[in-house]
């Protein structure tokens, strides 16, 4: 992600953590929603995971 500008923009637009995980697995990574939230403030690689609270989202 770090090396694709495309790529970073795409993830960072998602809204849900759901969308980051169907992105990923276009590129043959395999996670949840549900597992991509759990490991939200630890870096993984190069990259820090960081969950985004979106003012008025119910999920």
């Amino acid at each position: 992600m770090q090396d694709d500008s495309d790529l970073r923009q795409q993830v960072l637009t998602a809204s849900t953590a759901d969308e980051v995980a169907k992105l990923a697995a276009g590129l043959g990574y395999e996670f949840s929603g549900d597992e991509l939230l759990r490991i939200s403030g630890q870096k993984v690689e190069r990259v820090t995971v960081r969950k985004q609270d979106v003012p008025g989202e119910y999920n």
